[in-house]
């Protein structure tokens, strides 16, 4: 590979990372929503984790056409099209906000996840490809560790916007004077209105670097549009339950943190400890005494997504010097070892236990992944969109642990995250002795 080449994928790398991190902050910011949406909307924890229907169900509609579409357009006009519609899908935040329409925040949800889910297929072979195979898992876990930057900024963000202000009930608005009323509805609408068009105008300029870079030809994108073959591949559907898996375990866990840190009645616990107390309000920039209960667990929550982003730095590394498929048999037990403990414990050791888990999960999707495309060659857009399809799993599984939150509590709605975990386990003992170049 000449000097000009390397510089070239270099540069192509710095500009997907980008969109890595521009991904996984809005992924996890739009979490934040959920308890607020719960509130304002009186909805059951089983109806608001419908709303993580809405954002990953794109993902089963969507991945495969993705892939055919970057088969025909290429990469980079793939991922022009991918921010376009993300930007689309910001903006419709501002009218969901103002009219107070369920329907078109769900709308606004599903848009937003065609744009990422369009970025998905075409990041993310696309990393792997750049350079020599035996290194693409470290690549995609070094990547997904800015990913998982912007997952740690965003419930921070969510917290000092969206989280803040205390949500009335229908009785408390109706009580209000018509002035007062109308005031409270525009700041309502505001707290979701202004992240979002700033997100939308962040989208808006990276759409246009993207027109102007110049990102290397890789691979034959128009190779096959066959997906037969690649449904033939044991070791590619099985990498895709494993993702299936993944995303719903970790969405399930970071939608519904704030509720169970509540249930805990953890609020009250931070502001009387003095070392949880100085970083709600260092986050919050003001006393939390004001701020909501919701705002003082939530920003927290921070640490789980943090937790994902050390892990994947130092994933990247281990997976350059250990099997990736061990690495991820590790993991995979220290995920089920932290949700066990905080399921039987109360205080801070329940909460700090559930959000080291973050720290487990780090290294599973990119391990995952780089082990399911493995030898795939041409066919990885096709075997990316099969993937990314599973990506799914965010969509069935929230809803599920929400139902079962519902009926039976939250220790009974961690065993199907549980039993996410196994599954994971299972998938990197199967790899553990193969000979892959990852």
């Amino acid at each position: 590979m000449d000097q000009n080449q390397n510089k070239s994928y270099r540069t192509a790398f710095i500009f997907l990372t980008v969109l890595f991190f521009l991904w996984g902050f809005i992924t996890v910011l739009v979490d934040s929503l959920i308890p607020r949406l719960k509130e304002v909307f009186t909805l059951s924890y089983f109806q608001a984790g419908m709303v993580q229907f809405a954002f990953f169900g794109a993902y089963f509609v969507l991945s495969i056409p993705a892939g055919y579409i970057l088969s025909k357009i290429g990469y980079k006009r793939g991922i022009i099209l991918g921010l376009v519609t993300m930007g689309v899908g910001c903006l419709l935040f501002y009218p969901a906000a103002s009219m107070r329409v369920f329907g078109i925040f769900m709308l606004a949800y599903f848009m937003l996840a065609a744009g990422i889910t369009v970025l998905q297929v075409a990041a993310n072979p696309y990393v792997t490809v750049l350079g020599p195979e035996r290194t693409a898992s470290s690549r995609l876990n070094l990547s997904q560790a800015f990913n998982s930057l912007g997952t740690a900024i965003a419930p921070a963000i969510g917290a000092l916007f969206i989280l803040k202000d205390k949500v009335m009930t229908t009785g408390e608005i109706e009580a209000l004077g018509e002035a007062a009323r109308t005031d409270y509805y525009i700041n309502e609408a505001a707290a979701v209105q202004v992240p979002f068009l700033g997100i939308a105008a962040f989208i808006g300029v990276i759409a246009l670097v993207f027109v102007f870079v110049n990102l290397p030809k890789i691979g034959d994108t128009a190779a096959s549009n066959d997906y037969r073959g690649v449904l033939k591949n044991r070791n590619l559907m099985m990498g895709a339950l494993g993702i299936f898996f993944y995303v719903g375990a970790e969405v399930a866990l970071g939608s519904y943190m704030v509720n169970y840190f509540l249930t805990l009645n953890l609020a009250e616990t931070v502001r009387n400890t003095p070392f949880m107390e100085t970083i709600a309000e260092w986050v919050l920039s003001s006393g939390i005494t004001t701020s909501s209960d919701m705002a003082v667990v939530g920003v927290f929550v921070t640490f789980y997504w943090t937790g994902a982003m050390i892990g994947r730095f130092i994933g990247s590394y281990l997976t350059k010097l250990i099997n990736p498929a061990k690495v991820l048999l590790g993991f995979a037990l220290g995920a089920v070892a932290m949700i066990l403990i905080s399921s039987m414990s109360t205080g801070l050791v329940a909460m700090w236990t559930l959000i080291a888990v973050g720290l487990f999960n780090s290294i599973m999707f990119p391990t995952i992944f780089s082990l399911a495309l493995d030898g795939l060659g041409n066919d990885k857009p096709q075997g990316s969109g099969i993937l990314c399809t599973m990506i799914v799993g965010g969509a069935v599984i929230p809803p599920t642990f929400g139902y079962l939150t519902d009926s039976y509590g939250f220790d009974i709605a961690f065993l199907i995250v549980i039993v996410s975990y196994a599954y994971i386990f299972f998938y990197g003992l199967k790899n553990k002795s193969r000979e892959v170049a990852i």
